[in-house]
């Protein structure tokens, strides 16, 4: 390395420095100084302690997060997509949130996407030098071809990691809709998107652990963005899953049991509803409680967009 590149990485080393100091989540706490000398269940105590802080962080934000809820369900009901842009554990937990959609709420894997910098194998194992580039969120979010229907949601502890703020720009500029969800206040993840949410969690337990409350702080967001998000689609029945997929002898012994919550129906009444919908649950209760058959109850509910209770209005009217 030249004398000139070890001065720039060494001006970039100070620049970075300098920024990550002030920074909430990056906040030294000298009280917590003597931490490894105290007792497993007085650690646990105090973790324990700091870890209920953060539902009332999230709850002073809520009313940005309804907002972005509604903007993201009028969009994915023209047919748009949620799409997830992080790094390290903000991108693990986007990945983690669009998973789980598809056998939660029946949706297509091209619905809610979670997009990791470094690729997929960066779930398990560090890609050096991946959450710094712009360049590498930019050509991530070109190979889905963005619409305006479609969602792109920058997350980043920080606030300031280029893959996000990169993701959230690039998305921003091709028209979708942008969300930037940060634990910084004044963020430039916020900055750059349309709906900024900063949930300030406040310093670490660990200096700059931030898989510990802002991660906590951010699945909670996640939560809700997800699933409002597919109430306000009719994914479900009151708090019923009613686009649960049974894939597996659980869900299988799910999809029953809310079945027969939403209707009160009988074993047999419930398998035979099941067998005339090819083991759709909500069609299955259309058919019960709308008093019509398979085909009827696959019909109404296109035409009602998947709305349950839109489609029971339709089979009684």
């Amino acid at each position: 390395m030249t004398s000139s590149s070890t001065a720039d990485a060494s001006s970039n080393y100070h620049s970075l420095r300098a920024e990550l100091e002030t920074l909430t989540t990056e906040a030294f706490r000298p009280e917590l100084s003597q931490i490894d000398r105290l007792s497993t269940l007085e650690i646990a105590k105090i973790m324990n302690a700091e870890d209920a802080t953060v539902p009332t962080a999230v709850a002073t934000q809520l009313p940005r997060i309804a907002a972005a809820i509604d903007a993201v369900a009028e969009r994915m009901s023209r047919g748009g997509r949620l799409i997830y842009a992080g790094a390290g554990t903000a991108g693990r937990l986007g990945v983690l949130d669009a998973s789980e959609c598809p056998p939660t709420f029946n949706t297509d894997p091209s619905e809610v996407v979670g997009l990791i910098a470094g690729g997929p194998s960066a779930m398990v194992t560090s890609v050096e030098g991946a959450e710094d580039s712009k360049e590498l969120a930019e050509a991530d979010l070109k190979e889905l071809s963005l619409t305006p229907d479609d969602t792109v949601v920058g997350v980043s502890a920080s606030g300031r990691t280029p893959y996000a703020v990169g993701a959230v720009e690039h998305a921003r500029a091709s028209g979708a809709l942008t969300i930037g969800l940060s634990c910084n206040a004044h963020s430039a993840l916020a900055a750059a998107a349309e709906h900024g949410i900063e949930i300030v969690v406040g310093p670490e337990l660990l200096t700059g652990s931030t898989r510990l409350k802002a991660g906590t702080a951010q699945k909670l967001v996640l939560n809700m963005l997800s699933t409002i998000t597919m109430i306000r689609l009719g994914k479900t029945y009151g708090n019923l899953m009613v686009d649960v997929r049974a894939s597996n002898e659980k869900l299988r012994a799910r999809s029953r049991r809310i079945v027969a919550l939403a209707t009160g129906a009988s074993d047999e009444e419930i398998e035979q509803a099941l067998a005339a919908t090819d083991g759709e649950v909500k069609n299955a209760i259309l058919t019960i409680l709308g008093g019509v058959d398979g085909p009827t109850a696959a019909r109404l509910l296109e035409e009602s967009d998947g709305h349950l209770r839109a489609a029971l209005a339709a089979s009684t009217g």
